[in-house]
Formats: structure tokens, C-alpha cells, sequence
């Protein structure tokens, strides 16, 4: 089992292909593994590296508390371990923070980005935004990982013709470790770079499904404070666009890619 240790971190990974480094992040909750589709399609042309964050997958999960920077961190780590630098990098959701971070921090790791239904800031200051979060926090203390796997999967694959993708969510789900998910949570909530969009300077493009629960517009508005970035809008999907319309996703992000080689 391929790992890579760092201080109070064992983090593992699988790399695929051959060619130009391309690094998948993954989001809250999730793992390298749901990364199928891709790792499938891009191995083709690219060496594709999928990781598991820490207090993800088969990762180790060190105690609290967890932060972006943090994950970033672990992630620069493995890109100088195994050699890859300047590598191209695709983060959903979670992992898009994580990516955003990267380029700002680390910019000489980094070649291109690919964001998906993220944002470069989570700030908590409505009313409506606190009730958001205590509800995340109150759903997995009530009804625990799969419970809380249930809740979700509704919203991600609501189709009768999706149930298997609904399934597997679960499962997944509720493999997490309750307390690592917990503080991975946590390091989400005010975390915020928005005012340093404007030095990135490598390729961007920001995926955006057009029935997230993140609206078109806010994605719109951040994207045009990156120098040299683009928004391609996949329609009738939404957050778990990579699971739900992979070919799409990869047809967009596989052009994006091409410019870049």
C-alpha cells in the first residue's frame, strides 16, 4: 500500500498513467476512490495521482484540530516527495480550498486548476448560514456517519435511476471516522483566502454545476477576480458532478487539459 509519511501524518495514494502529473483532492467526507471515472479517463495522457487527506480513507487520522492550510500542507508535501512539481490539480469541493491554498502558498507546485463547486471562502455570518452549520453538526451527532450519508445522498442523487450512486454513497459514508469528519468540518467553517485571488497566476478553471447548493452567480463573481481563469457551467447536475455526469466532466476538464501539455 503505497504511503508517504510526514511528521504525525501517514498519507496515502495511488498514481495511474503516465505523463503529466495530475493530481486529484478530494472532498469532505470522501476519498481517493471517488475518483473512479476519472483515474480511468485521464491515465490515458496524464500520470494521475489520487491522495486521501488526512482523517480520509485509508489516511491516518491524527487528532485535532485540522485546517485547510493544514491539508494543503500534507499535499505540498507529497508533491515534493514524489518528485512531480509543477503538477496540474483538480479539487472538488473540499479539495478545491485545499487547491486554492496550494497555488497561493506553493505556486511553484502548481501548473493549472481545475475548481469544482467550490469557493475561495466559507465565512459564517448570517443567521441563516449559523442554523447551516449547526445542522451539519446536529446530523452527525444524532443520526451518525450513515445517517448523516442518507440525508445527504438524497440531495446528490435524487433520481430513481441513480440509486446505485446513492448506495455506494452511503456505504462510503459511513466508513468515515466520526471524530476525524468532525474536525475536518470544522476546519472548513471562516476559512477564507478570497483576497488573494488575484495572485494566482497559473490557468484556472472553475467547474460549476448549475444545481449545486452553491449559486452560479457567487461562482461567477470569484472567477473574474482570478487573472487567467474561466468558468465552464455543466447543466442538470449537481454537487457530485464528478460521480453523477462523469463523462461530461471529463470531456470539460480533459479540453482544459489538453491547452495546457
Amino acid at each position: 500500500m503505497p504511503i508517504c509519511t510526514f511528521s504525525d501524518l501517514s498519507m496515502y495514494y495511488e498514481l495511474n498513467g503516465n505523463g503529466h502529473p495530475l493530481i486529484l483532492i478530494h472532498g469532505l467526507g470522501s476519498s481517493s476512490r471517488d475518483w473512479e471515472k476519472q483515474v480511468e479517463a485521464f491515465s490515458k495522457s496524464s500520470k494521475v495521482i489520487t491522495l486521501d487527506l488526512r482523517g480520509h480513507g485509508r489516511s491516518s487520522k491524527p487528532p485535532g484540530p485540522y485546517n485547510i492550510t493544514m491539508f494543503a500542507e500534507d499535499t505540498a508535501d507529497l508533491i515534493r516527495a514524489l518528485g512531480v512539481s509543477p503538477v496540474h490539480i483538480v479539487g472538488i469541493s473540499m479539495g478545491g480550498m485545499v487547491a486554492f491554498e496550494l497555488a497561493i502558498n506553493n505556486p511553484q507546485l502548481i501548473r493549472s486548476l481545475v475548481i469544482v463547486n467550490s469557493y475561495p471562502e466559507m465565512r459564517v455570518e448570517t443567521l441563516k448560514e449559523h442554523i447551516q452549520v449547526w445542522r451539519r453538526f446536529f446530523f452527525l451527532e444524532i443520526f451518525g456517519m450513515r445517517g448523516t450519508g442518507m440525508i445527504l445522498s438524497r440531495h446528490l442523487f435524487p433520481f430513481p435511476e441513480q440509486a446505485e450512486l446513492s448506495k455506494v454513497f452511503v456505504q462510503r459514508w459511513a466508513e468515515n471516522d466520526k471524530r476525524a469528519y468532525r474536525e475536518s468540518l470544522r476546519a472548513i467553517i471562516n476559512w477564507d483566502v478570497e483576497a488573494y485571488l488575484g495572485e494566482i497566476r497559473c490557468p484556472v478553471l472553475v467547474v460549476a454545476s448549475d444545481r449545486d447548493y452553491m449559486p452560479l452567480e457567487e461562482k461567477g463573481e470569484y472567477t473574474s477576480k482570478i487573472p487567467n481563469a474561466k468558468m465552464v457551467v455543466i447543466e442538470n447536475s449537481r454537487h457530485a458532478v464528478t460521480a453523477e455526469r462523469p463523462n461530461q466532466f471529463n470531456a470539460v476538464v480533459g479540453k482544459f487539459l489538453e491547452n495546457m501539455f
